[in-house]
């Protein structure tokens, strides 16, 4: 698959760089080997069959208290997966012991973005992710018109393990950045501004 990213277009201050996730790949020109993961979770199975079985009771407390353990497991699926990754996958951190309070701020090396985040926010990238990986008829995970994902109670996104890997926020971007990235992904210019609203730099015609 592709991956299409965007960077920073905003002023930065002098010696920091206008980030893009792309940075933290080898270019292919580079004749480097490397590689970048994909993953999706879920704990949602049969989430909303039981949510739906409290709101029928009126038991709104049971059905708030499912979707929120489903969630948080999702949350540490995505977790134990990742660092599955760093030290026994992958195993470029395989000597990795970090305490609690440093896992819980993410001193570990290398990122698991997801489309949807501040360094990628448009979400329609899910798509080829779930092609990538056969989602669907792997795990049950669907993708809505809007690339939500259902069950809700469930994690998608890229590994990158570079060690100057970090996460950012894109924020706001200009038109000839918004051409681009149409054109990368076979869009007009409208689809592009619909998709990336949130992050446009300018008031489109």
């Amino acid at each position: 698959m592709t991956w299409h990213t965007l960077r920073q277009q905003s002023k930065r201050p002098e010696g920091q760089p206008n980030w893009s996730l792309a940075d933290f790949i080898a270019p292919k020109a580079s004749g480097v080997q490397d590689w970048i993961g994909a993953f999706v979770v879920t704990a949602g199975i049969n989430e909303a069959e039981k949510v739906t079985t409290f709101e029928a009771r009126h038991d709104d407390y049971n059905a708030i208290l499912v979707k929120a353990l489903c969630d948080r497991l999702a949350e540490a699926f995505a977790e134990r997966l990742h660092k599955l990754v760093r030290t026994e996958f992958w195993g470029y951190a395989a000597d990795e012991a970090l305490s609690n309070e440093q896992l819980i701020n993410e001193e570990y090396r290398g990122i698991r973005p997801a489309p949807g985040y501040p360094a990628c926010p448009e979400h329609s990238e899910k798509a080829a992710l779930f092609d990538l990986l056969d989602v669907t008829k792997n795990i049950g995970v669907t993708l809505t018109e809007n690339f939500a994902m259902l069950p809700l109670a469930s994690v998608s996104g890229f590994y990158l393990s570079h060690p100057d890997s970090r996460y950012f926020a894109v924020a706001k971007i200009d038109k000839d950045q918004v051409e681009d990235y149409a054109h990368r992904k076979g869009w007009d210019i409208k689809t592009a501004e619909r998709w990336l609203a949130p992050n446009l730099g300018y008031t489109p015609a």
